[in-house]
């Protein structure tokens, strides 16, 4: 199947769980992953309407920014986990980063944004399901961290993103969501312009919009099986 076959049946999937969810249309964003994808992929996406692509790797997304720069209209999400060497490259190349779980990473960010660029758009990452292998804050450390953030002049604070332990039963992928969901509003009560819930993948993306998710991350229902680097 082609990449644009495959964003028109994901489009219409994410259509159909919104609708049944009561979602307004278009309460949900596709984000397509492209990390370790060629720029190929890519432009062909591009061509079927995508403007918003993720990447989980510093060089190779800085790499890709750089080929589309012409581009002024795609939106590039930082979705990995980053090290404090590798802050200005992000804060200097993309439009948002969903994976700050650390006050000195947001205040190198904030340092290291260029001024003549907006504001590096922030999520906080949650581990919702409290695995040692995941990065991410507790949900007991977002509000104080979410504080420290908004006070930062080049970071503008817009939600939260979690990856919740895989579950193959839709109730136990449930519990997790809906968690990350009553973080996200309680976030929204104590703080102007937070409108962005990242969470679902191909494996709940249904179960993440039921729950509330405004941002789905997709990548190999979008581009195919990935080859992984070495």
């Amino acid at each position: 199947m082609s990449i644009s076959h495959n964003l028109s049946q994901l489009y219409q999937q994410i259509q159909q769980v919104s609708q049944r969810a009561n979602r307004p249309q278009n309460a949900v964003k596709l984000l397509a992953v492209s990390k370790t994808k060629p720029v190929e992929a890519i432009e062909q996406a591009i061509s079927a309407g995508q403007r918003v692509f993720g990447e989980n790797y510093v060089q190779e997304g800085v790499e890709k920014i750089a080929y589309f720069a012409e581009r002024k209209d795609l939106e590039w999400h930082f979705i990995g986990p980053l090290q404090s060497n590798k802050t200005r490259l992000v804060a200097e190349n993309f439009d948002w980063i969903q994976t700050v779980d650390r006050l000195k990473i947001a205040q190198r960010l904030s340092e290291q944004r260029p001024a003549e660029l907006p504001p590096l758009q922030v999520l906080i990452q949650i581990n919702i399901s409290d695995e040692e292998s995941k990065s991410g804050i507790a949900p007991e450390e977002m509000l104080p961290l979410a504080k420290r953030i908004s006070e930062l002049p080049r970071l503008q604070l817009r939600g939260l993103m979690a990856i919740p332990k895989p579950e193959s039963d839709p109730a136990q992928q449930k519990i997790a969501l809906q968690q990350m969901q009553r973080l996200f509003q309680t976030l929204q009560a104590n703080f102007d312009g937070i409108d962005t819930l990242s969470m679902g993948m191909s494996d709940d993306m249904q179960t993440a919009i039921e729950c509330g998710s405004t941002m789905v991350r997709i990548g190999t229902a979008v581009f195919g099986a990935r080859d992984y680097k070495g």
